[in-house]
């Protein structure tokens, strides 16, 4: 995985989040797909995944983007800290 789409999706999720020394982030490389967990404090999940999801809709539009076709595709989750 390119260092530059995680450098991106923690400056777009620290910039949103309040509880910034609480995410963390798992980084799973695949055949085909790489995979960017981000595990939030659940007072955060809200304000990272926006009113009707917007602000994770456009983190994953900007992922796509950096993201260049030829590559491995790139799938970023975000979950609730248990």
């Amino acid at each position: 995985m390119d260092k530059k789409v995680l450098d991106l999706v923690k400056y777009v999720v620290e910039n949103v989040a309040e509880k910034k020394d609480e995410i963390e982030y798992k980084v799973e490389e695949k055949e085909t797909v790489d995979e960017i967990t981000v595990i939030l404090n659940p007072a955060d999940m809200g304000k990272v995944i926006g009113k009707q999801g917007k602000i994770a809709k456009a983190l994953r539009t900007l992922v796509s983007a950096v993201n260049p076709r030829s590559e491995k595709r790139c799938v970023v989750e975000i979950k609730e800290k248990v």
